[in-house]
């Protein structure tokens, strides 16, 4: 099971694949607040693909495991040398 977003479509991971109606989808603003950046810079995120959403209206709603998963993928750790 995948969620469509626009002409991307999002798989989610094998492990974590749940039923819709259990997805907990965000606003923008909620998106913005937990990645601490600017409502513009997730639309940017959304419309360039690199962040799955799904249009309501003229809204977009983003599932809550592809923020932290985004979050969890641009980490970049400082190794010790």
């Amino acid at each position: 099971m995948g969620v469509m977003c626009g002409r991307y479509r999002w798989v989610m991971a094998a492990g974590s694949e749940r039923p819709l109606n259990e997805v907990k989808f965000l606003t923008v603003a909620e998106v913005a607040s937990v990645m601490r950046v600017s409502k513009m810079t997730v639309y940017r995120l959304v419309h360039s693909g690199h962040l799955p959403a799904i249009r309501v209206g003229r809204s977009f709603r983003v599932p809550e495991q592809a923020v932290h998963e985004y979050l969890r993928e641009s980490f970049v750790g400082v190794e010790s040398a």
